[in-house]
């Protein structure tokens, strides 16, 4: 599913967040939108998962524009950087827990819902473990509980808001690698936020880097480093 990001601005009182942001993502691509606390990285993120709305300018998924479309009805996935799972709920549970809450006509039988259990389970590397509680893991193992649970919907779009801010550097490092695997296996196309250079750069096809809420340079990150578009940019990127 492509993306596509026009003219969108956001205000918080008299604070703007985002500033006629245009953005085109592809089908299939993995993007990072990396800058600064404040940048207005997260506040895009919202508004392209209908968490929030845009004052003005549209989104659209392929040719639909779903500005005012909720959240819901996006068929998204969404990682959260604090896993957000249910702890008195297995592992297994917390998994299939978006497709028990389908409505009857939609909701795929109990079998079904076990294999892709099962089959996200192997996806994620935590084979076995669908029985421990969210209690009974690691944090990096939470986090993956978390993936596989945006993911049992099979979304066409799948969106990640710092999702291993709470982790250690080295487990960080161990689920980039895992992360961009599945992309790759599962050609969602994915936005991923960060304030993290290395991360958005080992992760990416293309980063957006924002700052006071506007795009100052929307590039490979091969690109970025070779060529800088801005001060702005060739400061960040060398801190």
């Amino acid at each position: 599913m492509a993306i596509t990001v026009e003219n969108v601005s956001k205000e918080f009182g008299a604070y703007p967040a985002l500033r006629s942001v245009s953005l085109s993502i592809l089908d299939g691509e993995f993007v990072a939108l990396l800058g600064p606390s404040g940048s207005g990285k997260t506040t895009l993120l919202r508004i392209i998962a209908g968490l929030d709305y845009a004052d003005q300018g549209q989104v659209y998924f392929g040719s639909q524009d779903v500005s005012r479309v909720p959240a819901s009805e996006r068929g998204i996935g969404f990682v959260f950087q604090h896993y957000a799972l249910f702890g008195h709920m297995t592992v297994a549970k917390n998994i299939a827990f978006g497709l028990k809450v389908m409505n009857r006509r939609s909701r795929p039988s109990k079998a079904d819902i076990d294999a892709r259990v099962e089959e996200l389970l192997d996806l994620v590397q935590l084979t076995g473990l669908g029985t421990r509680y969210p209690a009974q893991l690691s944090g990096g193992q939470r986090q993956r509980v978390a993936l596989a649970r945006a993911l049992a919907r099979q979304p066409e779009i799948l969106l990640l808001d710092e999702p291993f801010g709470a982790l250690d550097a080295k487990v960080r490092r161990e689920l980039r690698g895992a992360l961009r695997d599945i992309q790759r296996r599962i050609g969602v196309t994915s936005i991923f936020v960060t304030h993290d250079r290395d991360e958005a750069f080992a992760l990416s096809d293309r980063v957006a880097i924002l700052n006071a809420g506007v795009i100052e340079q929307f590039a490979p990150p091969a690109d970025i480093q070779e060529r800088p578009q801005s001060a702005f940019v060739r400061t960040f990127i060398s801190d």
